[in-house]
């Protein structure tokens, strides 16, 4: 596993190139998030997702993720009015996952088989930022919870210690938070909370 300590708040565009080489050559790689850290790789990439699904125990009906940099290119991703967009720009970044219509873009694998929806983040992270913007794509993510477990780890010793084997590479911003990210769905009439995480979440009670 290639581990590399990358400063949470002005990270190393030398590193961020390494990582971000190494998830084009189909790499699964862990990062720091807003919220927890995540484990992630390309969306194209099926060995990739195949083997995240292996380290998580995750069924078949799991919801994936896509991690991107900004609003500009959500059109490619998912189906949204003009009213959906002014309310997602008004409140991403944030700690939040988005339940939308998918569009035809998106790898029938990573949407929910009966709804055709996919989850969408928007993160504030430096890392995470500096990431997306350098691999010019969203990313697959799923918060890095192992089977059996409550909650994500969030120590780097724990991580290299349980996951170096199986994971190629560990992009370590320091000591992680426990929380997870607020899921809405917004696939629907009426926005629906399905999970209060961090974040205000007044604009869709």
């Amino acid at each position: 596993m290639l581990h590399l300590r990358i400063h949470p708040d002005n990270p190393q565009p030398r590193l961020i190139s390494q990582a971000v080489e190494r998830i084009r050559a189909g790499d699964v790689v862990i990062y720091p998030t807003d919220a927890a850290y995540a484990i992630g790789c390309q969306i194209g990439n099926k060995n990739a997702m195949d083997r995240i699904t292996q380290i998580r125990d995750l069924g078949a009906k799991h919801q994936y993720a896509i991690l991107c940099a900004d609003l500009s290119g959500i059109a490619t991703y998912a189906k949204v009015d003009n009213a959906m967009y002014r309310l997602l720009k008004a409140n991403t970044p944030a700690v939040t996952t988005f339940i939308l219509p998918a569009t035809s873009e998106v790898p029938r694998r990573l949407m929910h088989a009966k709804k055709k929806t996919i989850g969408l983040r928007i993160p504030s992270n430096p890392i995470c930022q500096m990431l997306l913007q350098e691999l010019g794509e969203p990313l697959l993510t799923s918060t890095l919870i192992l089977p059996g477990q409550e909650h994500p780890l969030d120590d780097p010793y724990e991580i290299e210690q349980q996951l170096e084997k199986r994971v190629d590479v560990f992009i370590d911003g320091g000591l992680g938070t426990l929380t997870t990210t607020s899921i809405i769905d917004l696939s629907g009439d009426h926005p629906q909370i399905i999970r209060h995480g961090v974040g205000d979440l007044s604009h869709f009670e």
